[in-house]
């Protein structure tokens, strides 16, 4: 997948208050495997990933999710991180180290189970999630 980048603010804020309507807490555990109430269906799903400024690394809607199109939104929020996501089909994203902002990247996720790191800090900031 490339790396495409969507700046619509419109875009961005409604899709925003469409996950964020779901409600429900998340919860990161230490490994990093982020579960949310939020339920994706693929087809457009909105995904949000987030990394720094500390040393957490997390992505939010990713509980029951079902192979289809997603659109993960990244924040990245420290220059001495990255976000790097690889998994079945294919899947490798990432952001570079020393940027920081948000970054979008199109998906389409097949059954499997989904591997997020920080490329410099592997070994203590990363985590999965699975799709079914």
């Amino acid at each position: 997948m490339g790396h495409a980048r969507i700046t619509l603010l419109i875009l961005f804020v409604t899709l925003g208050l469409a996950v964020a309507g779901c409600g429900g807490d998340d919860d990161t555990t230490a490994a990093g495997t982020t579960t949310a109430d939020a339920t994706g269906a693929g087809d457009g799903t909105t995904l949000k990933g987030t990394v720094g400024p500390g040393f957490d690394i997390s992505v939010d809607g990713t509980d029951s999710l079902t192979a289809g199109s997603y659109t993960l939104v990244v924040d990245d929020k420290a220059s001495i991180h990255n976000f790097h996501l690889t998994g079945p089909g294919g899947i490798e994203v990432t952001t570079d180290v020393a940027a920081e902002g948000e970054e979008t990247f199109e998906l389409e996720l097949v059954a499997g189970e989904y591997r997020f790191i920080c490329d410099p800090h592997a070994s203590s900031m990363n985590g999965t999630f699975t799709v079914g």
